[in-house]
């Protein structure tokens, strides 16, 4: 902690902050064009060890729980939605798997944001806003992921 506040004000200051992260990191992130998004760049592209999407279904169980997370696109204008597919053409699907791109970035930059808190609270709350940001975007970035394996799959059919 490099400054003290008193209590009510810390948790004032975090619930703030928290808000203003996630608004702010998802409302610039609709900000990038959508061609900014490859699926196939390194961060996005599937990995050997996520087996073909079996890791996210056996291990994490994602089907159980992905419907029951927000879709905060909603939210904005310009948001895309992705609770379901909602056509088939290829541009469509084109599109959905920049999204997924788009929401998982979304996801990782709030996350990244965890250790700021350390800076104004004692490290056992700092700890604690590292935990949720775990466990607020984590479920996420797993359901994109997830989500962007099984649709390539989907187009290759």
């Amino acid at each position: 902690m490099l400054f003290h506040l008193p209590r009510l004000i810390t948790v004032g200051v975090d619930i703030a902050a928290w808000l203003a992260i996630h608004i702010g990191v998802s409302y610039l992130a609709t900000r990038i064009p959508l061609s900014s998004f490859d699926p196939d760049s390194w961060l996005f592209r599937k990995r050997r060890w996520e087996r073909d999407a079996r890791l996210y279904s056996r291990f994490f169980v994602v089907k159980r729980w992905k419907n029951r997370l927000p879709d905060g696109a909603a939210a904005f204008r310009a948001g895309f939605q992705k609770r379901r597919l909602r056509q088939t053409s290829e541009e469509y699907f084109a599109d959905f798997l920049r999204e997924t791109c788009r929401a998982e970035l979304t996801h990782w930059v709030v996350f990244l944001f965890g250790p700021v808190f350390l800076i104004w609270n004692t490290w056992w709350v700092g700890v604690i806003m590292v935990a949720y940001a775990s466990a607020v975007n984590l479920p996420c970035i797993i359901t994109q992921r997830y989500n962007r394996i099984r649709l390539r799959r989907m187009v290759g059919r």
